[in-house]
């Protein structure tokens, strides 16, 4: 491998040549004097179609159609791409004259990557109002649907990014990324990342493959993965998601435990994807639910939850990715749908396959087992946070009404031996896994902490607060210990003759103020009360304080007028349940609730809910508390995803 800290141009000029002599693409040149540079070349484009067999009828139809869709002015950036990208999937429908039939007019060969004309330029010199000039841009059959910047390993891929984000904004070229896929920023120390059209800095995305594989840079080694022309046919083709408003590319775990399915489906086998939680499965759901309809013209896919605000959010994830699904109200809804062609993406709840009227589940599963529903298609279950539902008489009365069905588990939970050994026995062995450590190393996820505290009852001599001041701020230089003393005042007004909860958010703000973790604003902290009583009372506590406007509450209490109506004693004070009502009533005062929610449940959405396969609050809300616990967050920043 070459030295560390050449020139960027010697970087360039290798990447060229690896692009031409080992990837097999065609060097355009370097476009920095040539007039026209544009995203769709119109010249390349008519030529790859006249050798595909169309009429030059057809192709000025075609390229009049791509054109109007990548310039229109009427829409964001976001837009265009969106309707470009379709084109670019599933052709351009052409009709010459009226009366003769609509022919599609293909842009891409998916089917046969090797067809399609793979070609690089460099120094492209886009005009605009701010002229700029990206490394490298690689055509596929003339139409741009990837840019390259590279840095020397002495400059940071953040710059490169940053040179790519700042391309997308109006005022410089954001008219050429009407085309564009995938980006790339890179260097020979850091390697390579990736990300797409509006994807801010913090989320482009690393790939990683063959680790121990160090014969070379890895921005070589990685573009050879991701350049080479059937993957990123394939990327473009199964692994690009418009979803709300963004437009998402898989992590690379995402995209092996895709693959690794594939082929489990292909086989017609289940199994259990492990991703650790907050790594995104709702992702690697929608992926692979559209791959499975679109290469199985039988198949009908099924998506089980055992909550009812996960169903609500499979619906709302699937929803805003363009992906129609049915949300099924019962068992028998749910069958009935399934003894038909259509839908053929449905979700339900395992609940619903019970039966109100059934005291024995047993024989009910026994004369299901004699009597089988009759489905229509190839039925694939997914099964979200299968560790839950694998071991119930409920999941056996599922796969007791559709016993031809590929059952495929997801979760992201660390198993206990006794839950592992049973969801193996139910689903199969493990398709793909990501561990929570990888995770943290890959920057996917946040580590998590958890840190017992007492707080000191006795703080009330000087003495006894100077040494706990000392002990806080531990590590610190004089200076920082003198400013942070400034900034509380006298450490004896802040901690003598308070409430112990008084002291627990003091001492909450001073450790935001000195810990290097919080102090960062990257991450969230919990704090966990014994009552919902006690959490409203925190969270009282803490609008008193900077966080005011930056923390929440979330309890399993809705309030209702009727928590209240016996309360009143006429004394001019609050009794628990009148300040627990109060301060979510004032909690609430400017929600307004969605359709079919309630202000909690909208409430709790809106703060907590995270698509991408992080959980929201009220999920954590039902699988950390029991009784009236409660659950009071303290979030400066939310935590990066």
């Amino acid at each position: 491998m070459g030295s560390i800290g050449q020139p960027e141009r010697a970087t360039q000029n290798r990447v060229i040549a690896l692009f031409r002599d080992e990837l097999g693409y065609r060097y355009l040149g370097d476009w920095t004097d040539r007039k026209g540079n544009s995203n769709i070349d119109e010249g390349l484009l008519s030529a790859w179609l006249t050798k595909r067999g169309y009429t030059q009828a057809q192709i000025a139809v075609a390229l009049h159609r791509l054109r109007t869709e990548a310039d229109n002015h009427s829409r964001t950036l976001y837009g265009n791409n969106q309707a470009v990208y379709n084109l670019l999937r599933y052709g351009v429908p052409v009709k010459i004259e009226a009366g003769q039939v609509t022919e599609t007019v293909r842009l891409i060969d998916w089917a046969e990557p090797g067809r399609n004309d793979f070609a690089i330029a460099e120094e492209v010199t886009l005009k605009g109002n701010h002229e700029r000039r990206p490394d490298g841009v690689i055509y596929v059959n003339g139409i741009a649907i990837g840019m390259l910047e590279l840095k020397n390993s002495r400059v940071s891929i953040g710059d490169g990014i940053r040179q790519l984000l700042s391309n997308q904004q109006q005022e410089f070229n954001a008219w050429f990324f009407a085309t564009v896929q995938i980006v790339f920023a890179g260097n020979d120390s850091e390697g390579l990342q990736y990300g797409t059209i509006g994807t801010p800095e913090k989320y482009f995305l690393k790939w990683k493959e063959d680790e121990a594989d160090d014969s070379r840079f890895k921005l070589d080694k990685y573009l050879l993965k991701l350049r080479e022309k059937r993957s990123l046919i394939e990327l473009m083709h199964d692994f690009v998601l418009f979803d709300g408003g963004i437009k998402k590319l898989p992590r690379v775990h995402q995209f092996f435990g895709i693959k690794a399915a594939q082929a489990y489906v292909r086989r017609r086998q289940g199994g259990i994807i492990w991703h650790t939680q907050g790594s995104g499965k709702s992702l690697v759901m929608v992926l692979l639910a559209r791959w499975i309809l679109e290469n199985n013209p039988n198949a009908r896919v099924v998506i089980i939850t055992d909550r009812d605000e996960l169903d609500k959010q499979i619906e709302r994830v699937f929803g805003e990715a363009g992906e129609a699904i049915k949300r099924t109200s019962s068992g028998r809804d749910l069958m009935s749908q399934l003894g038909q062609a259509k839908p053929r993406l449905l979700c339900s709840l395992v609940h619903k396959f019970g039966r109100k009227d059934v005291d024995d589940l047993d024989a009910f599963i026994k004369d299901l087992e004699g009597q089988p529903s009759q489905t229509v298609g190839e039925v694939f279950v997914f099964v979200d946070e299968c560790h839950r539902t694998q071991s119930g008489k409920l999941h056996r009365v599922m796969k007791v009404m559709m016993p031809n069905a590929v059952f495929i588990g997801f979760t992201g939970t660390p198993l206990l031996a006794k839950d592992r050994a049973t969801s193996l026995e139910v689903f199969g062995g493990y398709i793909h896994t990501y561990k929570f450590g990888e995770g943290v190393e890959d920057g996917v996820v946040l580590d998590l902490v958890y840190e017992a505290r007492d707080i000191d009852q006795r703080l009330g001599s000087q003495a006894k607060i100077d040494a706990w001041f000392e002990a806080k701020t531990e590590g610190l230089n004089d200076w920082q210990r003198e400013e942070l003393k400034r900034q509380w005042g006298t450490m004896q007004s802040v901690l003598s003759s308070r409430s112990r909860m008084e002291r627990v958010v003091s001492d909450i703000l001073f450790d935001f103020s000195v810990k290097p973790r919080l102090s960062s604003e990257r991450g969230n902290a919990i704090l966990v009360a014994s009552s919902i009583h006690e959490a409203c009372k925190y969270f009282t506590l803490f609008h008193k304080t900077p966080f005011k406007g930056k923390c929440a509450v979330v309890t399993s209490y809705n309030p209702q007028a009727a928590d209240v109506s016996k309360e009143e004693v006429g004394a001019n004070s609050e009794t628990d349940k009148q300040f627990v009502y109060n301060t979510y009533t004032e909690l609430l005062k400017a929600v307004d609730a969605k359709p079919g929610m309630t202000k909690t449940e909208t409430y709790e959405e809106r703060n907590f809910s995270i698509t991408q396969g992080t959980e929201s609050a009220a999920a954590a809300r039902s699988r950390m508390m029991s009784g009236n616990g409660a659950i009071a967050p303290c979030c400066p920043m939310r935590s990066p995803r």
